[in-house]
């Protein structure tokens, strides 16, 4: 393939996976980060094993100036994106007013500025050729408030929202829009954000990276709006939708309660 498939967090984690399984189907890849070796690293063993072409970029993209310096970047360089897959992001716990206010802004700038800015971008560019595809990274906490961890899953109700609505946007131009939203999934998240996963571990909650990659692939193939891993997980929408909202917000809360306390991050 000519074009190139742009993946952020793309050093560990989910990233790591969608850029391995669209290295394996072919892809050439710009993969961004802020971690340089492990990007380099990577991109250097997805060329070889694949024989594709792997760039990287290393970039804070809570850091504006960082950000604006990328998009600049793309959008005066030669490289044609087919592919926009928005996966950095990260996490913080407790009650809100508590947290270090700078942790949250950064939490908002990364899940929900970069994002949008990404999909601005790009996003122009793949209307002007009619063609292109966005993959956004939600999670199953965009379907509900959750208490405890209220920055967050607000972060991924806003991504979930943008992308449906871009869905609809882009679909006259020829552009594909998907959100993906795996439940907890065995990463770094966890120990980055400060949470204990212990009992999710131990009940076998947490989805392997690698099988969420390979879903999602399958959900880009058939053009799939909302992409939900697990049978189990595709029922929680429905689920929500009959829930009284108070009693959606207690549950919310209890099943957050024991992964505390602490705070923290996890941009890859």
């Amino acid at each position: 393939m000519s074009g190139y498939a742009l993946i952020t967090g793309a050093s560990s984690g989910l990233g790591l996976s969608l850029a391995e399984a669209l290295a394996r189907r072919g892809h050439n890849l710009i993969l961004v980060a802020r971690q340089r070796d492990a990007l380099e690293s990577i991109a250097c063993e997805l060329s070889q094993r694949f024989g594709i072409e792997a760039l990287f970029r290393v970039c804070d993209l809570s850091e504006p100036l960082q950000l604006t310096g990328l998009i600049q970047e793309l959008e005066q360089g030669e490289r044609q994106i087919d592919l926009l897959v928005n996966n950095a992001g990260i996490g913080s716990a407790g009650i809100f007013v508590d947290q270090d206010w700078a942790l949250e802004q950064q939490l908002i700038e990364l899940n929900i500025l970069a994002l949008a800015r990404l999909c601005h971008s790009l996003g122009q560019d793949m209307k002007r050729r009619g063609s292109g595809q966005i993959l956004n990274v939600a999670s199953l906490a965009a379907f509900q408030p959750g208490p405890l961890m209220g920055n967050y899953f607000a972060s991924k109700a806003y991504v979930l929202h943008l992308s449906e609505a871009l869905r609809n946007e882009l679909a006259p131009f020829g552009v594909k829009v998907s959100a993906l939203c795996p439940g907890p999934v065995a990463t770094a998240f966890f120990r980055r954000a400060q949470l204990y996963s212990d009992g999710l571990e131990r009940h076998q909650q947490l989805a392997r990276p690698e099988e969420i990659a390979l879903i999602a692939m399958n959900g880009l193939d058939k053009d799939q709006a909302i992409i939900i891993p697990g049978w189990r997980h595709r029922l929680v929408p429905q689920l929500l939708r009959l829930t009284p909202r108070a009693l959606v917000r207690h549950i919310a809360m209890k099943m957050v309660r024991p992964l505390l306390p602490r705070t923290g991050t996890d941009q890859a």
